[in-house]
Order: structure tokens, then sequence, then C-alpha cells
């Protein structure tokens, strides 16, 4: 997957995908998505819109009208709230309760997708990182985070102990984690991580200049992997800390070369 420089050639017939999000200065998928574009001979281009909350419903009900748009892509903070302008989504959005992706029909109509959790766990697989029967440590559990939770319980881990700043909605996505994969004990809680084989971040802190770890790690057992959602920078304050004492890590952009086929393909282009 290259992210240099793409010479794109758009035209009238070129189908058009954005990525809405606030802010947009970090993102660096509308670069993999143009190089993915041009590799595999699709007439598409991708490109950022920087999109505030209060502004979220009028460029949606806009795009629905812009007829060469194949869909778009949504990033933080628009994951949960982009639900509401929706008029359907894939089995798979719904059990989330986030979409990632949306795909527009001819007539107008928005569908929504998400593979951020097949994308994460795909990742890990590259990576060397097992998930089955493992206890993971998962910080956040917003729209990123709860298509993760619900992955990784997927994919057979023993244990997902959430932290997210507001309790009561950890506790609510580790109820429907459970429930949906009863095998996986989800549980919400303060950070541990004395206990875990693999530390998730889902939230943006890392994201910015200055911002501190999200956990401290300084406990996690060196055969212990540390896995991020950041893809700017690519070594996060978490990957750094990681690194430094030797542990297996898994950047953000690996999230992303699962989803640029799934994508592709959910949005017809």
């Amino acid at each position: 997957m290259s992210d240099g420089p793409v010479a794109l050639r758009i035209t009238g017939k070129t189908k058009i995908m954005f990525i809405l999000g606030d802010p947009v200065a970090h993102i660096r998928g509308t670069a993999f998505f143009n190089a993915h574009f041009s590799e595999g001979g699709f007439d598409a281009a991708a490109a950022p819109m920087h999109v505030a909350p209060a502004d979220l419903a009028s460029v949606i009900a806009t795009i629905r009208k812009l007829r060469n748009v194949a869909g778009f892509g949504v990033t933080i903070p628009h994951k949960i709230e982009v639900l509401r302008h929706l008029d359907g989504m894939t089995e798979r959005a719904a059990q989330v309760g986030a979409v990632n992706f949306v795909r527009r029909a001819a007539d107008g109509g928005l569908t929504g997708d998400n593979v951020d959790g097949i994308g994460f766990t795909s990742g890990l697989a590259r990576n060397g990182i097992a998930v089955e029967g493992r206890r993971v440590l998962q910080i956040g559990a917003g729209g990123a985070g709860r298509a993760i939770a619900f992955a990784l319980a997927e994919a057979g881990a023993a244990e997902v102990l959430l932290v997210n700043r507001t309790q009561e909605k950890a506790q609510h996505l580790a109820d429907a984690v459970e429930a949906a994969y009863p095998r996986c004990r989800c549980i919400a809680g303060a950070a541990e991580v004395a206990g875990a084989d693999l530390v998730v971040n889902t939230t943006s802190v890392g994201l910015h200049e200055g911002d501190p770890s999200p956990v401290d790690i300084a406990a996690l057992p060196v055969a212990s992997a540390v896995a991020d959602v950041i893809m700017w920078p690519e070594t996060t304050p978490l990957l750094a800390q990681a690194e430094r004492r030797g542990h297996r890590i898994m950047r953000g952009r690996e999230m992303l070369i699962q989803q640029l086929r799934l994508a592709t393909e959910f949005l017809g282009i």
C-alpha cells in the first residue's frame, strides 16, 4: 500500500469519495485510497471534507444531490451521529451502532457500513498479534471502539476490559458485546494493564502534539502487544513507549489495508 504521490486524472466520469471529519489535517486515509484506486485501475478519487458537527446534516443533504459521488467515509467525531442521517445500514453496522462508510445510491439514498473492526483484526493478524483466547485492555468506547470491541469478541478474545471516560457508555458497550458473543467476558472498569495480553487505544488521545499516552503501560508484561488506531502520527506516544519497552506493536495505518478493498466494493467503485 503506497501513500506517496499519486497522479490522478479526474474527469466527469470519475467516482468521487469524500471522508468527513473534524478536524481533517491528520487524515491520511484519502492518500491511501487514491493510491489504491490508481494501482487497481479504478476511475475514482478521494478527498477529505472538514465538516463541523453543526454542519453534518446539511453536508449530507448536499451529498445526496451530488450524482457523481459514490459515497463517503466517516471519521472522528461523526461515526455515531451520522446514523441519524441515513436511510439504512448493514447488519454489521447496526450491531456496532456506528458507521465508517456510506454508499450513495443513484437516487440519493444512503446506506452505512462499518469495516473498522474487520480492518483492525486483519491488521493484528498480519502483524502476528493473536486475539483468540487473549485478554484485551481497550481504551475507548466511541465509534471506532464499538466496532473494534465487537470484532475482538468475534475473533475469539477471552476477555475485553473497556476503559472509557464515561463509565456508563463503556458498560453499555460491554453488555452489548457480551450479549452478542457470550464466550467473551466483556467488562467495563479501570485500566489494569498487568493482566493484559493486548492493549488497544481506540481514542483520539495521541492525535495532537503534546497529547499524553492514553494509558500507562509500565506494568504491561513484555510479551504483550500494543495497538493504536491513530494513523498520524504513525508512532503515537503510546506506541513510542511500547517500542521502548520491547512490545510488539500495530500502527493505525495497518487497520486501513483491508478496509480499502471492502470499502471499494461496498461503494460500488
